[in-house]
C-alpha cells in the first residue's frame, strides 16, 4: 500500500512539468483552433490520448519555449497566478479573445485523474470553435503572465495592462489539478 501511495505522489517539480506542458499544448491548440496561423504551420502529436497540433515555425517555437521556461521557474516558486492568451486584430489592434488560465492551490489527484482533466480542457478548447465567433481577419497573440508584484522579470519582457475584451461574453471551461497546482480555464470573446 505504501509503494502505491508514493508512486502516485506528485512533487512540486512534477506538477510544474505537467502544468507547463499543458500550457504549451493549450496555447498551440488555441493558435490552431482560432486560425491565428495557417494549418500548414502545425504538426500532429499524440498526448493525453488526443491528437494535438503543435506549431512548427521556429520563431514561434522559440518564443513559446522561452515563455514556458520562465513560467516553469515561477511555478516552482509558486509565484505565478495566471497565464492569459490574448488574441488581437492586427488591423485595429483590438482584443477579440482572452483565454485565461488561473493557477491555484488544489485538492489531491492521481496522475490518471490529472491527465483526464487535461484531456477534458484540451477537448473544450478544440470544441470552442462551435460557439466562438469566426475570426475573419489576420490576428496576432500575446501572452500575459501574472506573478507576485515584487518578482524580477526578464529584461526582454514588458509590462502590460490586462487587455480585456470590450463588450464581451465569458465562458468558463473545465479545470484540472495536480497535487500542487490547480488550473481553471475561461475564455472571454467579443460579442457579435
Amino acid at each position: 500500500m505504501a509503494a502505491t501511495a508514493s508512486k502516485n505522489a506528485i512533487t512540486l517539480k512534477g506538477s510544474t512539468e505537467i502544468v507547463a506542458e499543458f500550457f504549451d499544448y493549450g496555447i498551440n491548440s488555441i493558435l490552431y483552433q482560432r486560425g491565428i496561423y495557417s494549418p500548414e504551420m502545425f504538426t500532429r502529436e499524440q498526448k493525453y490520448g488526443l491528437t494535438l497540433l503543435m506549431n512548427t515555425d521556429e520563431s514561434i517555437k522559440d518564443y513559446l519555449s522561452k515563455v514556458i521556461s520562465q513560467i516553469k521557474e515561477w511555478l516552482m516558486n509558486k509565484t505565478v497566478s495566471k497565464l492569459v492568451v490574448v488574441i488581437k486584430s492586427l488591423s485595429a489592434n483590438e482584443v477579440l479573445e482572452r483565454w485565461q488560465f488561473d493557477v491555484e492551490k488544489p485538492v489531491e489527484k492521481s496522475e490518471k485523474e490529472i491527465h483526464e482533466g487535461i484531456r477534458a480542457v484540451i477537448r473544450q478548447i478544440t470544441a470552442s470553435v462551435t460557439f466562438l465567433p469566426l475570426i475573419e481577419e489576420p490576428c496576432s497573440f500575446d501572452l500575459l503572465v501574472y506573478t507576485d508584484k515584487d518578482l524580477d522579470v526578464p529584461e526582454s519582457w514588458g509590462e502590460s495592462g490586462p487587455q480585456f475584451v470590450a463588450d464581451s461574453e465569458e465562458v468558463r471551461l473545465r479545470s484540472f489539478t495536480t497535487t500542487i497546482h490547480k488550473v481553471d480555464t475561461m475564455v472571454a470573446y467579443k460579442k457579435v
